[in-house]
């Protein structure tokens, strides 16, 4: 019998990203917002949108209902090909949606303390120390304001600052949860100090488990970086350093993960 040659097998086409060919931004704008759940939460709350660029031709009711609520707003609605919001894009997930707000709104430490003052509660704060990743920022807002917390502190530099990236990670809760932005973040643990907050560091090694840590009291939780968590100093200020108790084989959480548990803990002590 002739033994007949297979066929040679070829790679099978890959689908065309859209995206492949344009490079990605150097550095994200802030004032841009992306997606359509991020815009929708900047319009409720009352944040000025200048420009909004939407998708040309798209039917979809929803984008269209949203365009019509960001014109309604005040904003110069400008339909465009979807190249344009592609090469516009920072997240890549744009949903058929840009647009161009005011700059976000930093708050004072103070501004903070006086919203937990405001509500009647003992300061529930976190802060974020040199955090670089946006969707950990991003992912930490959302749970700080699902969790009630007063407001979070990060630092001028190297910080993420609050991007269109962060925005859409947060779903919204950017636009809510009070951001101040500092020059020195142990100058910034000194002042809360003297406000009578208690700083809580997190760490592995923790001297005690964090529930054994009393969260009840005016509090700051504070987020170390993602590679090498908090900085010598501001571990040597913290007045508390907790861990989180680990019962599997990885002996690290994600930074918003690690914000989140302890957030809740406070939540669940001052129930």
């Amino acid at each position: 019998m002739e033994n007949k040659r297979r066929p040679e097998k070829r790679d099978a086409p890959r689908r065309a990203d859209r995206f492949a060919d344009r490079p990605a931004p150097a550095e994200e704008v802030e004032g841009q917002l992306e997606g359509r759940n991020a815009i929708a939460e900047a319009i409720a709350s009352g944040r000025t949108i200048d420009k909004v660029f939407v998708a040309a031709g798209d039917t979809d009711r929803g984008l269209q209902r949203l365009a019509a609520q960001a014109k309604e707003a005040g904003a110069v609605v400008v339909p465009v090909d979807r190249r344009k919001l592609d090469a516009m894009s920072t997240t890549r997930a744009h949903q058929g949606i840009i647009a161009l707000a005011a700059a976000h709104e930093y708050y004072a430490i103070e501004d903070l303390l006086a919203e937990a003052e405001a509500r009647g509660e003992a300061p529930l704060l976190v802060i974020c120390d040199e955090l670089s990743d946006p969707h950990n920022l991003g992912a930490i807002l959302r749970s700080a304001e699902c969790a009630g917390a007063h407001g979070v502190i990060i630092p001028k530099r190297r910080s993420v600052g609050l991007t269109a990236t962060v925005a859409k990670a947060s779903a919204g809760a950017v636009e809510y949860m009070k951001v101040a932005r500092v020059t020195n973040v142990n100058a910034a643990i000194a002042q809360l100090k003297d406000r009578g907050v208690w700083v809580f560091g997190t760490a592995a090694e923790g001297s005690i488990p964090m529930y054994r840590a009393d969260l009840t009291v005016p509090a700051a939780i504070v987020i170390g970086n993602e590679g090498d968590g908090m900085s010598p100093l501001v571990r040597k200020n913290c007045d508390v350093m907790v861990s989180i108790p680990m019962k599997g084989r990885i002996s690290s959480l994600n930074a918003s993960a690690a914000a989140s548990i302890l957030l809740y803990e406070a939540v669940r002590q001052r129930q």
